[in-house]
C-alpha cells in the first residue's frame, strides 16, 4: 500500500473522528492525498503552506516533522481554546528516540491529552484539549469512513505502544 495514503488516512482520521464536532479545519502542508480525505467531511478547510492564517481552527492538521517552540506558538494561535485538537506527523522512535521524545515535550506543553500513536511505518502526534481519541472516538464517523487503510479498530490500535517506546515516553505522553 502507498505509504502516502497511510500517512493521509491517519493524519486526517484520527483527528477528525476524535474531536466531537469539528467545523473548521487548518491544514499546513496538505498534499492532494490530504486533501481527498479531507473532502470526506463536508467542513469548512483551510489549505496554507504555514500558519499565515489570522483565524481559530477546531483542528489543526500538520504534514510536517519540523517541530519546534515557533511551530507551536503559531499553532495554539490557530487552534480553538476549549476544544482544538492539533496532530502531526513526528520523527519515528525507532529512527531517533531523543528526537521523538523532543517533540513530544515540545507538543505535550500545550495540551491536556499528548500522545503518540503509529501510522503504518511512521509515528504522529495527536493532542488535545478536551476529546481523548480512545474514549471520545466518534463512532458514527469512525465506522463509516470510505479508507482504505484506517478504520475505527486501527484508530484505537494505533495508541498502543510496545513497551521499549512506551516507557521512555512515561511522563512525557499524557493520556
Amino acid at each position: 500500500m502507498d505509504k502516502n495514503i497511510i500517512n493521509s488516512e491517519m493524519l486526517v482520521h484520527i483527528a477528525m473522528c476524535s474531536h466531537k464536532e469539528p467545523q473548521t479545519v487548518l491544514a499546513v502542508n496538505a498534499d492532494e492525498a490530504i486533501k481527498n480525505e479531507l473532502k470526506k467531511y463536508g467542513i469548512k478547510v483551510t489549505f496554507s503552506d504555514g500558519f499565515n492564517v489570522d483565524d481559530k481552527f477546531d483542528v489543526v492538521l500538520y504534514n510536517s516533522e519540523v517541530l519546534d517552540d515557533s511551530v507551536m506558538a503559531n499553532v495554539m494561535r490557530n487552534l480553538e481554546d476549549k476544544c482544538g485538537m492539533f496532530a502531526c506527523k513526528v520523527t519515528s522512535f525507532d529512527k531517533d528516540s531523543k528526537q521523538m521524545k523532543q517533540d513530544l515535550t515540545t507538543v505535550a506543553k500545550n495540551f491536556w491529552i499528548t500522545m503518540p500513536y503509529n501510522a503504518g511505518e511512521n509515528m504522529m502526534i495527536l493532542a488535545s484539549k478536551k476529546y481523548h481519541p480512545q474514549a471520545d472516538i466518534i463512532l458514527d464517523r469512525s465506522d463509516f469512513i470510505d479508507a482504505n487503510y484506517y478504520n475505527t479498530e486501527l484508530h484505537n490500535a494505533s495508541f498502543v505502544m510496545p513497551n521499549y517506546i512506551q516507557k521512555p515516553l512515561t511522563g512525557i505522553a499524557k493520556r
